[in-house]
């Protein structure tokens, strides 16, 4: 049963792998994004980390309180819980779903959920092997060793400072959800940054372990969205290989009105896509 199950799902795949003409995604825009990446990043190394970590050693942060507050959602467990738990109620929707429309909407609740847990998932699973790896010590060893003391598979949280696992999953997160809801591309980058550099307000993190987790969650959400939109789920590829939504995501709900008698779901999605309601 087991094996006929996931049989049928490689089979879907292999057809919808067959429809969708792909595009290559810009070669020279994953590279330009990469080396704008790498250099904010030893900027911060070698301008921010020593002077902050310093700082912040001997001098409290006003903003210390409300980071201690904001730090924990950047943790991946509620978020890969809350995505689990939504797919699962979309594959029962689905299946007892008694119209095509309501099966239509199950399916795409599904396939969101879906794409949220593998990027929240992939990138942390990534972000936890290379700070083990790196070895980096934390803020709070920088009295004693610096910012460039690095001890591989040291075996303890203190040595596992970069990248920033929080930050991963905040950048994941938010990419994830502005590739959802583009008309919210900008409010969820400022949220992002804020809860990203909360790591850095409590001294858990430098900034550049901060901005390489941002980066890493976001290419990776990016990455998925990409593959999602070669099997035609989910997402579809623009011109140059960019992913956009197949078909616009409800988002607010419109008031009623004597044009529309019941309340109606507002869609938001790419231009290209018509609204439907």
């Amino acid at each position: 049963m087991q094996r006929s199950w996931i049989a049928n799902i490689a089979e879907g795949l292999a057809r919808r792998r067959r429809r969708c003409t792909s595009t290559s995604f810009s070669v020279c825009c994953v590279w330009s994004w990469a080396l704008v990446v790498l250099n904010v990043v030893l900027l911060a190394l070698f301008l921010l980390d020593g002077p902050l970590a310093a700082y912040t050693q001997h001098h409290p942060l006003a903003l210390r309180p409300m980071g201690s507050i904001v730090t924990d959602l950047g943790q991946s467990g509620w978020i890969l819980m809350v995505s689990l738990f939504l797919c699962a109620e979309a594959c029962i929707g689905y299946r007892l779903a008694s119209s095509w429309r309501r099966r239509f909407q199950a399916a795409l609740v599904g396939h969101m959920t879906l794409y949220v847990f593998l990027c929240v998932a992939l990138s942390g699973l990534t972000a936890n092997l290379l700070k083990r790896a790196i070895g980096r010590a934390r803020p709070a060893l920088y009295d004693d060793l610096g910012i460039f003391s690095l001890h591989s598979f040291a075996g303890s949280s203190r040595f596992e400072s970069f990248p920033s696992g929080h930050a991963t999953t905040i950048g994941a997160l938010m990419m994830a959800m502005a590739l959802l809801a583009p008309p919210f591309r900008l409010p969820f980058l400022v949220m992002g940054l804020w809860l990203g550099f909360s790591r850095v307000v409590v001294g858990a993190h430098y900034p550049s372990d901060v901005i390489a987790g941002l980066a890493l969650g976001a290419w990776f959400s990016l990455a998925i969205a990409i593959l999602f939109s070669r099997y035609g789920l989910l997402f579809r590829q623009a011109p140059g290989g960019w992913p956009v939504l197949r078909r616009s995501v409800p988002l607010s709900l419109r008031p009623a009105s004597p044009s529309y008698p019941k309340p109606a779901f507002r869609w938001y999605g790419t231009p290209s896509a018509p609204a439907r309601m």
